[in-house]
């Protein structure tokens, strides 16, 4: 690869998920999360499928949905390209891959409106047994230049004050957990409900008082079982449908 090509990150693969999925959604995380100024010309398929240690016909296989969303175009005898205008359009789809969500939470623009160290909320409190306080991080999120949601984190303090303020306006928190501080995520707990619009939320994405929303819940686990980060996410309900795919094992 040359310095013109642009890096995607790294991957674990899960080998109880197809493999197509979980390049496809690391990929597409790797493209939201790009700085402006990266190389917009992706590696040849050989190199991908070497980087993320798969072959190339499962490579071509997890190009073929970011084609299809317009995240990606590509050029006969001339290679494979980010598209600079594109944002991302598609639905929320989960299958059990951490990449998945990154993928989900990723924005063009991520603006950090407030963060500091906070009473543990009460609603939250069962997920922090002994926690009293906690470190809060509110952001909000723009694709197209309008808000597309607005996030508000709360995790551990000795992981919450490591966390940089240009990591999270740059990647998902999901993602500088598991790649900044190195934390052993083992599982996500997701729940997805339909909401009115509060006057916060109202305020923040520019929508009408009590207009439908896709309130989010992401609870994050770390390798022993302690919950390290709780997410609560709220989406523009014009601009996000949200979809899992469950498969019947052998």
């Amino acid at each position: 690869m040359t310095g013109q090509t642009y890096q995607p990150d790294s991957l674990t693969l899960n080998r109880r998920l197809p493999l197509w999925y979980q390049v496809s959604q690391s990929l597409r995380a790797s493209i939201l999360g790009r700085r402006p100024d990266d190389p917009l010309r992706l590696p040849t398929e050989d190199e991908l499928a070497r980087h993320y240690g798969v072959s190339v016909l499962t490579m071509r296989q997890a190009l073929k949905p970011l084609e299809e969303e317009g995240l990606i175009t590509r050029r006969r005898r001339r290679g494979t390209f980010i598209e600079p205008s594109a944002r991302p359009t598609a639905p929320i789809r989960l299958l059990g891959s951490i990449d998945a969500i990154v993928a989900q939470q990723s924005s063009e623009e991520v603006t950090v409106l407030e963060r500091g160290t906070v009473a543990v909320p009460a609603e939250i409190a069962e997920h922090f047994p002994g926690l009293e306080r906690a470190e809060s991080f509110r952001r909000l999120r723009r694709d197209g230049g309008e808000p597309s949601s607005w996030a508000l984190n709360h995790v551990v303090p000795e992981l919450g004050e490591r966390v940089e303020t240009g990591d999270l306006e740059r990647w998902p928190m999901t993602k500088v957990l598991r790649d900044r501080l190195g934390v052993r995520i083992s599982r996500i707990t997701d729940t997805v409900q339909a909401r009115l619009a509060d006057p916060e939320t109202a305020s923040l994405l520019g929508v009408p008082l009590l207009s439908p929303i896709l309130h989010y819940t992401g609870v994050t686990y770390d390798h022993r079982d302690r919950v390290v980060d709780v997410a609560r996410i709220h989406y523009r309900g014009d601009r996000f449908s949200f979809s899992v795919t469950l498969e019947a094992g052998s």
